[in-house]
């Protein structure tokens, strides 16, 4: 058993629930939510393609302001909701093409900060599994893949936690682990993302000390992952952990609205699922849960995610071949 027998006639779904894109991490505006196998250890079949929709719901009340955990009656519940178009191509077994598109609607229940919503960014990965081991009923494989991120629309960035993102260009290396062991399995993974420095609308503003220029400076970020549960031809069912840490920034100061460059850190648990060939070969149903059990200038979220994707087959291009006629000149 390889990882291209979890589905029928060798196409694997495209789906294992991870993030939206990786900018929600760190927005207290935003739940976290996880789509798309950028992290996930499997792979699609060489020239099938998975696409589909997926609608996102996050929300929180209380938060870290720093290390202090609080709420605040002024904003009330602070959720977000998302509707993400995503897609996975397998070029061969070994290399994977991923993008995904969000769109983004923020909302406080209390106060006089108004949501937003729109198209947020764009995210692309490449998924390459160089090494792949198997004997008997134990499988070995080591993933390398590469990603980017830019906003698709001039969204402010500057109205944390009710702006739809940071937009702040993004470049991402992560390596990635997986053993399985018959039907069970465990995944880790690390992942460290450059972020640029974005502008905002204000010619000054105060972090630590004062800065007279619209630039801010965001520092990078890392991410560990890890997952293990159970995966067969039909079902993916997997407990999760993830880390996320800002290497740098500042707290966010007493009574004080986030900034894009606080230094946001957080832990979170959950778990994924996923059904596929249900009612049509080729569909699959996804969908998880999340909670943030730990953070720092972040907001301690819930969240819950559903799916509907399916896979299309492109058949191999037939060779032309010329006819020789047999017909006397």
């Amino acid at each position: 058993m390889n990882h291209q027998s979890l589905c029928k006639d060798g196409r694997v779904s495209c789906v294992s629930i991870r993030r939206i894109v990786l900018v929600l991490m760190v927005c207290l505006s935003a739940g976290a939510i996880q789509a798309q196998t950028d992290i996930d250890a499997i792979m699609m079949s060489k020239r099938n393609f998975c696409t589909g929709i997926m609608y996102g719901n996050s929300s929180w009340t209380n938060y870290w302001e720093g290390t202090l955990k609080r709420n605040n009656e002024n904003l009330g519940s602070v959720s977000t909701q998302s509707v993400s178009i995503m897609g996975n191509y397998g070029v061969n077994r070994r290399l994977n093409l991923l993008f995904g598109i969000p769109y983004i609607q923020t909302k406080a229940s209390a106060g006089q900060l108004k949501g937003h919503n729109g198209i947020q960014d764009l995210s692309l990965w490449v998924k390459w599994m160089p090494i792949e081991k198997e004997w008997g009923k134990h499988i070995f494989s080591v993933y390398v893949l590469g990603g980017a991120s830019a906003p698709l629309t001039n969204y402010v960035a500057d109205y944390l936690p009710l702006s739809l993102g940071l937009r702040s260009k993004t470049l991402s290396l992560r390596g990635m682990v997986d053993y399985q062991y018959g039907s069970w399995f465990t995944t880790f993974s690390g992942t460290y993302i450059h972020r640029s420095n974005i502008t905002i609308d204000r010619m000054a503003y105060y972090t630590t000390e004062m800065h007279y220029t619209n630039e801010v400076y965001m520092p990078d970020a890392l991410q560990v992952n890890w997952r293990g549960g159970f995966r067969d031809k039909g079902w993916i069912v997997e407990a999760v952990a993830d880390q996320w840490t800002t290497l740098g920034g500042f707290d966010i100061t007493r009574n004080n609205m986030p900034f894009p460059s606080n230094r946001m850190n957080a832990t979170r648990l959950g778990i994924n699922l996923k059904y596929e060939d249900v009612f049509l070969d080729g569909l699959s149903l996804t969908g998880n849960a999340f909670t943030t059990v730990a953070g720092r200038n972040m907001g301690q979220a819930n969240a819950f995610a559903a799916g509907v994707f399916y896979i299309i087959d492109f058949p191999a291009k037939k060779k032309k071949t010329k006819e020789v006629s047999t017909e006397k000149q």
